[in-house]
This record gives structure tokens, C-alpha cells and sequence, in this order.
């Protein structure tokens, strides 16, 4: 019997499901296809053409990530004729603006070797805060294809850095449209779009072309997340280089979502927040005070120990003599006024687990119900 939704990819024959594209069927099987526009869990635009392939029988090449898998094609995924549109496709992209990628590296030198030989010729600022980070980067690296010749391009419109999280650099964009349906179709916000025509195209919000503070962005940052350029970085991490961080996972703790979330440390300092993409609930997603509301963690007037009130001023003390002073406290107002003159006020920024310990406590060892939720604030 014939085995049916087979597909050969590079010579090897894979199973797949009726509606899956090239691409799915590809990445499922550990083939690397590249992209730009493509973005997990939106539709589909072959935007970017990056991801074409070659199909057997077909006159033209087609882009993977918008064409459904058929039984019994063949594709190739690095023919020569894709390899040659993939070289023309990314070096038109570094002629759309202020792309200074230098990716004229020998092929011995490992991408990090080749990073640090860079920034030490050339500590400028004007070096793209995406360098090193930057997926149209590591395609020109890849393909060889010299951004070079392409710095400094005279672009239609101004960075905007009126609002205080998002910088948007129109001269770095290469409208693949991620940052579009990271807005419009996973956080459903609806704030931005393409706008304009021809050579004059650019994200706009609306239809008033207004800066982000005066539109109806949230400033989740989802667009910052998904961009796969230097068009839009955080503001207060402009110019902070990757590679000299680590990523350290954690629980965002402004809600009870519980939204995983990578810090970039350096230096025991969190530079910027990225939302994890690999694991529930949020898969990536994040609010504006989960993205950027991190300040607090090294503001100079952050409490670091526990506070004692004497003769009317605070004194630092320590937990154990903190702890103490709460249980003996509270034992003596129990005791003299009943347990239902205490209550207890628990948090949406601590855990499902704190919370639970905190009424258990007030129940079982405070002997009162008197236990409520700052929600209800």
C-alpha cells in the first residue's frame, strides 16, 4: 500500500500532516530553512522571500513558509539557484537602509572571534545595537554577503525616541511585517500597521502616522521582542553589547499569571528583560511592567533590611531580630484584644504557594479568618 503525505526534503522522504507547510515540515524534521517575516503562531505572508526553496517541477521558486507540503513533492532547501535568491534577497534588504553589519569575516574565525575583532577596531556608538544579535546579520554572515557597501543610507524618516521604553529606527527596518503581527495577531492590540506606499513605506501607528506614546500602544513590547532587526530595542539598553550578558530565567512577580521571563545580567545588573519563548504561560509575551518595570531592583533607595521603628526613627535590624519583634507583637495583641482584631493582606506579587502558607498561618496560628487580597484593593 502506497504511504500517503509523504514529502522528500534534500533527498530524505518525511511524513506529514495534510494543511502543514514546507517550512513546518522542514523545522519538525531539524532542516533549517532561514527567515525574516515568519513568525510562530501568526499567518504566514512570504514577505521577506527568504525562505524559498526549490521544488521539483516548479519553474519558479516558492517561499516555504506560506506553501502547503503536497504528497510526493520534492523540495530543495540550499540549491544553487536558492542560495543565489537568498544572496540577492538579503542584499537588497541591506540596501533599504543604515545596515553596517561588516560581515566580511574568513570562514576559520568563529562569529564570536570575528565580534570582538570588530568592536575593538571600532568602539563608535553609531554601531547598530542590534550587532551580534541580529538575524539579518547572521544570514549576510552566513551567505557572505557584504553589508559594507550599504552603511549609512539616506533614509525617508527620523528615529523617534519620544516615548521612554521603544526606540523605533526606521533606517534599520526591512518591513518584514514580525513587529505588525506580534501586535496585531498575538497581543491583539491593534496599534500598528503598514503604512504608505512604494519606496515611502514604514510602520505607522493608525492611520495618522502618530509617534507610539500618542497611539494605542500598550508598550507590551512584543514588537521589540519580535524584530528581527535593530529597528526597535529597548531604550535603556541601546547600546548594551549581548554577549557580555547571561540570561537568567525567573518568574515575573507583578501579577499571579506567572509569565516566564530571561534576564540579560551583566555585571550582576539586569540590562533588559526578554519574555521566554519555550515555555507556558506567556510563551514570550509580556506586559509593559513585566518588560520594563525593572528599576526598582537596583534603585538606591530600595529597602535591603528589615526596618525597626524606635522613639519615632527606623533602624536596620536584622531578620531574625525582625521576625521576633512581628511574632511577639502579634502574640500580645491576641492575647489582650482577641485574634479577630488582626488581619492579614496578602499579595499579587508573591506566588500561589506564599499565599497559601500566608493563610494558613493566619487560620491556624492567628486563629482568625480575617485574611483578604490586595486585588480587592
Amino acid at each position: 500500500m502506497e504511504n500517503k503525505n509523504t514529502i522528500v526534503i534534500n533527498g530524505n522522504r518525511f511524513n506529514f500532516t495534510q494543511g502543514d507547510t514546507i517550512l513546518r515540515v522542514a523545522r519538525s524534521n531539524n532542516i533549517e530553512i532561514p527567515t525574516l517575516c515568519h513568525l510562530k503562531g501568526t499567518t504566514p505572508s512570504g514577505k521577506c522571500r527568504v525562505c524559498v526553496v526549490e521544488i521539483a517541477g516548479s519553474p519558479d521558486l516558492v517561499t516555504s513558509c506560506d506553501t502547503r507540503a503536497a504528497d510526493g513533492m520534492s523540495v530543495l532547501t540550499e540549491s544553487p539557484p536558492v542560495i543565489a535568491s537568498r544572496k540577492q534577497t538579503i542584499a537588497k534588504m541591506l540596501s533599504m537602509g543604515n545596515h553596517n553589519c561588516a560581515v566580511r569575516a574568513s570562514h576559520d574565525e568563529s562569529w564570536t572571534q570575528y565580534q570582538l575583532k570588530v568592536h575593538a577596531e571600532d568602539n563608535s556608538p553609531e554601531l547598530c545595537p542590534a550587532w551580534g544579535d541580529c538575524r539579518l546579520q547572521d544570514l549576510a554572515y552566513h551567505y557572505q554577503v557584504s553589508g559594507s557597501d550599504y552603511s549609512n543610507v539616506e533614509t525617508l524618516y527620523p528615529m523617534e525616541m519620544a516615548n521612554p521604553f521603544i526606540i523605533r529606527d526606521f533606517s534599520r527596518c526591512i518591513l518584514c511585517g514580525r513587529c505588525v503581527k506580534a501586535c496585531n495577531e498575538i497581543q491583539v492590540n491593534n496599534a500598528i500597521c503598514f503604512g504608505y506606499e512604494g519606496e515611502k513605506q514604514k510602520i505607522v501607528t493608525g492611520n495618522d502616522d502618530k509617534p507610539l506614546k500618542d497611539s494605542d500602544c500598550v508598550f507590551c513590547g512584543e514588537c521589540v521582542q519580535a524584530c528581527p532587526v535593530g529597528a526597535l530595542v529597548p531604550k535603556d539598553a541601546r547600546f548594551d553589547r549581548h554577549w557580555e550578558t547571561r540570561k537568567v530565567r525567573s518568574t515575573c512577580s507583578y501579577c499571579g499569571v506567572g509569565c516566564q521571563i530571561d534576564f540579560h545580567v551583566k555585571d550582576n545588573r539586569i540590562i533588559k528583560i526578554t519574555g521566554a519563548e519555550d515555555t507556558a504561560p506567556n510563551y514570550g509575551s509580556l506586559c509593559v511592567k513585566g518588560r520594563f518595570g525593572f528599576d526598582f531592583v537596583h534603585a538606591d533607595d530600595r529597602l535591603t533590611a528589615p526596618l525597626i521603628r524606635e522613639n519615632g526613627k527606623f533602624r536596620e535590624a536584622s531578620w531574625d531580630e525582625a521576625l521576633d519583634l512581628t511574632a511577639k507583637r502579634l502574640s500580645e495583641i491576641k492575647a489582650k484584644h482577641g485574634a479577630d482584631t488582626i488581619g492579614v493582606l496578602t499579595s499579587a506579587r508573591v506566588t500561589n504557594e506564599d499565599n497559601y502558607a500566608a493563610m494558613k498561618f493566619t487560620r491556624a496560628v492567628l486563629k482568625t479568618n480575617n485574611i483578604d487580597h490586595c486585588a480587592r484593593l
